[in-house]
């Protein structure tokens, strides 16, 4: 590390001219093992593109050289974009299809900087503004390949009548994988034409030919749920199985909560505590108890499983779970953080049963102010499991056996679903929706106050997708986000502004979740956007513009996609350990602590919790604890914990989208094919997009299945208008389809209107 910091500080100097590695030893008179242990740090600062090298070897930093480093994102067109690192403040710069060369998606590369002629948007004097762009813009060129992505990728096999080929199952991979004769692999069971196969790649040198590689694993036959899922955990690294050494520290741990762990617990099982999770949830972190205080006072626990008590710092289950980083939640299956036995087992917070938690207690005023915060270890017995149908029916309806009638959702492990409504009594009954409406009533007013106060109401639909017992897209539902969610999300934002806040307050190091603000070249484009719609805004810098921007998409017809649009111009939420600030919430200090079963960085932060408890009260943190961190290592821990998220927020998305497209091939078998409600949200000359209301499915309706007339795009480009008869198709407007074609290869769906 010392050198690094040596070699880059003497490529940074002014005076600094480019040499070679030898000569830079020579300069920094390094010898011996010294000199070998440099050789080796540049060529990884040169793998990693902080440093480049130019001719005859000679090393400089890259903006010396007018070069840049960074990953590469293809989009499905052959074009890119290049993300600079490791200065991740520089905006991304686009790369033409032409000027990849052989880089491949999300590979680390060299490109060097040069200008184009910047095409002018459509309807441009139509929506004046008055940022006028220039008329060129920057670009790169890929001239070299730093790091691979990938060694292997998973595809589908194919033969054309001179070779086998892979069609990659990533669509911006945008070549074929040329193979020799799968019966030469060696391999069994020997692949076949349309199985689903992983590919290692060979070095790919030359652009104008294909890249090449041979097939190392057979995973199923394509397309089939079991191969895509097999492809999905081999793209991004999941393993669903355990090391053995982690099972057996696993096996260890108590299946029930023994005397011992009870002491210096606050017992919190005589008050009433509730859950509220997803129908379909196997593991449950979060508890809410209430309590009634004299003077109208209120007092709220929120109880986090602690599974501290059992995964300790460095032990093999530790190691593991800081590796995978968090759960990733796949259609159809969860690839768990920690073990069954704990994220199902003793750490999820299951009806009727004893479990250790972290708790804070909230006290509040009666008009919801808060007036006190509190922080224990605790134990809890829940005294009822709910889903959200079954908290919105307690909130919403007064006749009893109406809430008895919610459907009890499926039982995915012994106990975790609990007793049904339905065998409550009417006293039980009652208890459990006072709870429920009381702990309503002062989220209303913490929900109320966060607005006023500039948090963003960033909240989307959800789409669920259930599969059958083979493992097939069977039903999609569209989650909407209703009180019931409500209720939990905001005394979780509450915990968690409240443990950063007290312990940024102790002084102690923290791994905080950072939101950072949108860049202002990203909000001026935006805005343009908003105005080929419809929507005027103001400078989207400040926040009320902001937020009465968010107001008017609840109401525009085209505000779902218009959201998403918004939303990819904020920068991605990340960890960091410094306070940064959160700006979609408006928050100064907030962490992650509400979810240790599934998110490693609530852990660490459950063990400084540990050390803010054992010496509150003291004016200083303590000089040295087992369980606290330092700083740099919660910089590292941050950086990697980001990065596992990443990869598998990437793995959900692209579960969901195999899910949706197998969904729609299967609606094409059908002899009766179903109609769905769409909404127009872009037009284009050769037809107009669509996204299905229910999936939120987006895909083409093509202007040559437009039979009736011959259409034309409107010259403002917001109607497609027939020839002859002058109907209209208009953005906005609501449409009904059927599945018209799907290509499951390139990921699109196509429509036809009914």
């Amino acid at each position: 590390m010392e050198n690094i910091e040596i070699i880059t500080r003497l490529m940074s100097e002014p005076e600094y001219v480019p040499q070679s590695a030898n000569k830079i030893a020579d300069q920094l008179m390094i010898k011996g093992r010294r000199r070998t242990k440099l050789f080796q740090e540049i060529e990884k600062l040169l793998r990693q593109g902080v440093i480049v090298k130019i001719k005859k070897d000679q090393l400089c930093m890259p903006a010396d050289a007018d070069l840049i480093a960074g990953i590469i994102h293809f989009r499905q067109n052959g074009a890119a974009v290049l993300v600079p690192t490791p200065d991740s403040e520089k905006k991304p710069i686009n790369i033409r299809a032409e000027d990849t060369g052989v880089a491949m998606h999300r590979d680390r590369v060299l490109a060097r900087k040069k200008l184009t002629k910047r095409r002018q948007p459509q309807n441009r004097r139509k929506y004046k503004t008055r940022n006028v762009r220039p008329e060129t813009a920057e670009v790169c060129q890929v001239i070299r390949i730093l790091e691979r992505q990938n060694e292997s990728i998973t595809g589908t096999l194919k033969r054309s009548p001179l070779n086998h080929f892979i069609i990659p199952d990533d669509p911006r991979i945008t070549s074929d994988i040329l193979v020799p004769d799968p019966l030469s692999s060696g391999i069994k069971p020997i692949p076949r034409v349309n199985d689903k196969v992983v590919v290692r790649l060979a070095e790919w040198t030359q652009r104008h030919l294909n890249p090449e590689g041979e097939i190392i694993e057979v995973l199923g036959q394509s397309h089939e749920p079991s191969a895509e899922h097999k492809a999905i955990l081999r793209l991004y690294d999941l393993d669903p199985v355990f090391p053995p050494a982690v099972m057996r520290e696993a096996e260890k741990i108590p299946g029930k909560v023994i005397p011992g762990q009870r002491k210096d617990r606050l017992d919190m099982r005589k008050i009433t505590t509730l859950t509220i999770d997803p129908e379909d949830a196997k593991d449950f972190d979060d508890a809410l108890s209430l309590e009634c205080l004299p003077n109208n006072e209120t007092r709220i626990g929120i109880h986090i499983a602690d599974v501290n008590a059992y995964v300790k710092q460095d032990s093999q289950l530790d190691k593991e779970a800081q590796r995978r980083g968090n759960s990733t939640y796949l259609v159809g299956e969860v690839i768990p953080m920690l073990p069954p036995a704990l994220s199902n087992g003793i750490c999820s917070l299951v009806e009727g049963k004893d479990r250790l938690t972290k708790a804070i207690f909230l006290t509040f005023s009666s008009n919801g102010s808060l007036v006190k915060t509190r922080f224990s270890n605790s134990i809890i017995c829940s005294d009822k499991r709910l889903t959200y149908q079954q908290a919105f029916a307690l909130l919403k309806e007064d006749q009893l056996n109406a809430i008895r009638n919610v459907p009890l959702p499926p039982s995915h492990q012994t106990g975790s679903t609990g007793r049904p409504l339905s065998d409550l009594t009417d006293d039980e009954l009652k208890v459990i929706q006072s709870s429920v409406r009381k702990l309503w009533k002062i989220t209303k007013v913490l929900r109320a106050r966060r607005f006023k106060h500039g948090s963003l109401d960033l909240d989307m639909p959800e789409v669920k997708i259930f599969v059958d017992k083979e493992g097939y897209a069977d039903r999609i539902e569209s989650i909407e986000y209703d009180e019931s969610h409500q209720l939990i999300e905001e005394f979780m934002l509450a915990a968690n502004e409240a443990v950063a806040k007290s312990l940024k307050k102790y002084g102690l190091p923290l791994i905080y979740r950072v939101h950072d603000k949108p860049d202002p070249e990203k909000l001026n484009e935006l805005r343009e956007t908003l105005a080929t719609f419809g929507l005027v805004t103001g400078n989207l810098i400040h926040r009320k513009e902001i937020v009465s921007l968010i107001t008017k998409l609840k109401e525009h017809p085209q505000g779902h996609n218009l959201r998403i649009q918004f939303l990819r111009s904020l920068k991605q939420a990340c960890y960091r350990a410094d306070p940064d600030g959160h700006f979609g919430l408006n928050m100064n200090d907030y962490t992650h602590f509400t979810s240790p079963i599934r998110r490693y960085s609530d852990l660490i932060v459950h063990r400084i919790l540990d050390s803010f408890m054992a010496h509150e009260g003291q004016k200083t943190a303590p000089k040295k604890s087992p369980l606290s961190y330092s700083k740099q290592h919660l910089i590292k821990l941050s950086l990697l914990l980001s990065l596992t998220e990443q990869n598998s927020t990437e793995a959900e998305r692209n579960s969901v989208k195999v899910k949706l497209l197998e969904f729609f091939h299967r609606e094409l078998k059908k002899k009766k094919k179903s109609v769905f409600d769409a909404i127009i949200v872009d037009l284009k000359n050769h037809g107009m997009f669509v996204e299905l209301t229910p999936s939120m499915a987006f895909g083409l309706i093509h202007v040559s299945t437009l039979r009736d007339d011959l259409y034309a795009l409107s010259p403002d480009g917001t109607a497609l208008i027939g020839r002859r008869r002058r109907k209209k198709f208009t953005l906005g407007q609501k449409v009904k389809v059927k599945v018209d074609r799907v290509n499951r290869f390139k990921r699109q769906i196509d429509f036809r209107i009914v």
